[in-house]
């Protein structure tokens, strides 16, 4: 059976965007080159990836463009060719067809159909949107949260989480340090707690 891992770039008050729609672009982040290739080494290592919409959009919109780019570092084009071969799962209710190795989920049993898919994979699911990995701790499936923590309090912006959520237990896997003050805290998600 599979792992779904929500992994994110977080502010230290666990906001993942500043500004609307900033789609892991903004500025307050610091991702270093070393940094963007651990990046490369952990999404490499992920048996799927399944995404929601508007993550999946941001994403296609840049990354199979960027594996050719030879105005791009090195391991930025490879980010773009592990993206673009990866197979992924793209949780939609509009869209009908996509490209990169993409099948499409989508409906009213959407969240069914992903417990399906972690009961026939083999290995760490990398979660991507915020509304998708809610939706999914919500359901009982979210196994993992790798959270990359940048040294910046934003005080307002999208939370890791969406709307309202019940407590949850979470157990430390893993801890690291990289450069430029940021952090890495891997947590299983261990058990739902009254609140």
């Amino acid at each position: 059976m599979g792992r779904f891992v929500y992994w994110m770039n977080v502010s230290l008050d666990l906001k993942i965007e500043l500004a609307e729609n900033e789609q892991g672009g903004g500025d307050w982040m610091s991702i270093t080159e070393s940094l963007h290739r651990e990046f490369n080494a952990r999404a490499s290592a992920m048996a799927l990836a399944v995404e929601g919409r508007v993550i999946y959009e941001t994403m296609e919109s840049y990354w199979p463009a960027a594996r050719t780019d030879e105005s791009q570092p090195d391991f930025m084009r490879e980010y773009g060719e592990i993206w673009t071969s990866q197979s992924k799962v793209l949780v939609s209710r509009t869209r009908t067809s996509a490209a990169h190795n993409t099948t499409i989920v989508g409906g009213d049993n959407a969240i069914e159909q992903l417990a399906a898919i972690r009961a026939n994979t083999n290995g760490d699911i990398g979660v991507g949107g915020a509304t998708l990995a809610t939706q999914l701790l919500q359901a009982g499936l979210l196994d993992e949260l790798m959270l990359f923590t940048h040294p910046v309090v934003l005080g307002r912006g999208r939370p890791l989480f969406d709307g309202n959520i019940q407590p949850v237990g979470l157990e430390l896997l893993e801890h690291a340090t990289y450069e430029a003050g940021v952090t890495l805290h891997r947590y299983a998600v261990t058990a739902a707690h009254s609140a």
